[in-house]
């Protein structure tokens, strides 16, 4: 299917959503904080990023803003948080508050897919 990179500082939650998005056919990887997170995605090839929000050294909305200023600024992100009035909303594709239904995250993820320039032009997660 695709290849998502998940950021959160909680470790339950990345053990979570690393289960249940394989179990639908993702190929996931996982990062424990932001700045982990950025330098997977620079090395990486993702199709889509979730990130929690509040993480410490680099949160999720520090995460966003590297995504939209690098070369692959049109990855789509979702935005989970505890405390969604803290998002930058202008950063991510889509914002999720948690706790929310596996349901509601992988229609984020298949409508956000469906619109990807990435996927559009044909383009695969190596």
């Amino acid at each position: 299917m695709s290849t998502i990179l998940v950021i959160d500082d909680e470790k339950g939650i990345l053990q979570l959503m690393h289960e249940a998005l394989t179990m639908y056919g993702h190929k996931v990887e996982t990062a424990d904080d932001g700045l982990e997170g950025i330098r997977k995605f620079d090395d990486g090839c993702y199709d889509i990023v979730i990130t929690d929000v509040r993480m410490p050294v680099i949160d999720g909305n520090g995460v966003a803003a590297h995504i939209r200023k690098s070369e692959k600024q049109c990855i789509p992100v979702i935005g989970i948080s505890g405390t969604p009035w803290l998002l930058e909303a202008d950063n991510f594709d889509m914002v999720l508050s948690k706790p929310f239904p596996l349901k509601q995250l992988l229609n984020c993820i298949r409508s956000l897919l469906s619109v990807s320039p990435r996927m559009a032009m044909g383009v695969q997660a190596g």
